[in-house]
């Protein structure tokens, strides 16, 4: 007899393309849904599709994050400490 696959309680934005849900989220709700996505996909018991799915939102979820962070980079800026009176610089690698 086949065992059957177990599958974990799906997400709250499952239905939706991955990249739309990820989109509007802040970097911590990002992160926080990449690491249950990454846990979900430890479950040796999830069907293939399954896995593509959770792997796609994790990818959606990772490249969120990747785009606050390139956001934030942006608009950081450098102040040397030794020459106080000059402006801060935006950063740049």
């Amino acid at each position: 007899m086949a065992r059957p696959t177990t599958r974990s309680s799906p997400a709250p934005h499952e239905s939706s393309e991955p990249a739309t849900v990820a989109k509007d989220l802040s970097f911590r709700e990002s992160q926080t849904a990449l690491e249950l996505c990454l846990a979900q996909l430890q479950d040796e018991e999830l069907d293939v599709e399954s896995m593509a799915d959770l792997y796609r939102r994790a990818l959606a979820y990772a490249e969120r994050c990747e785009s606050v962070l390139q956001q934030v980079e942006q608009q950081v800026m450098q102040w040397d400490s030794s020459q106080p009176d000059l402006a801060p610089t935006p950063y740049a690698p």
